[in-house]
């Protein structure tokens, strides 16, 4: 009864703090014990120079350079449609492949973190994909313009806190 139920409350406990901060892990550990700083990664080198990790790496390149490009074509046309763009660059279950297989390089204790990161890249995309978005003949308003860039730099950070892992 009553001690099996006291049990359970305290095995249940640790889990909500994690669940509450699943999507925040900007400034390396700032309020996470499991993103650690890269430099302190555990890397198998030989696992990061096999072909799958190098090709893996060159695409998440690919989709920082995507990023890039989308900001520079939101620079000359504020009005642009990236939303084509979005989802040509980033097939999610082709993107999800290429940070697993850099992951595989990565220690157990750096992949809690930089799951944790890769989770933040698939939201960052599905959150720039929804404030991209522009009703038919309805110009895309300076604060809309400023969220989508906002979303775009979180992105674009995003990729680079996952490839500071394998440098």
């Amino acid at each position: 009864g009553f001690l099996q139920q006291s049990a359970t409350a305290v095995a249940a406990f640790p889990l909500i703090p994690g669940q509450a901060n699943a999507a925040k892990y900007g400034g390396f550990g700032a309020g996470s014990p499991e993103v650690i700083d890269p430099k302190d990664a555990i890397v198998d080198e030989d696992i990061l120079k096999s072909d799958s990790v190098q090709n893996a790496l060159s695409a998440v390149r690919g989709y920082k350079q995507s990023v890039g490009d989308m900001k520079a074509t939101l620079a000359s046309d504020n009005q642009a449609d990236i939303g084509p763009k979005i989802r040509k660059d980033f097939d999610f279950s082709v993107l999800r492949t290429d940070l697993n297989a850099i992951n595989a390089a990565l220690d157990e204790d750096t992949q809690r973190g930089t799951d944790r990161i890769v989770r933040a890249i698939l939201q960052d995309i599905t959150e720039l994909e929804v404030s991209q978005k522009q009703k038919p003949g309805v110009p895309r308003s300076e604060t809309r313009l400023g969220n989508v860039c906002k979303k775009l730099d979180k992105l674009e950070k995003s990729f680079d806190d996952y490839l500071a892992f394998a440098n």
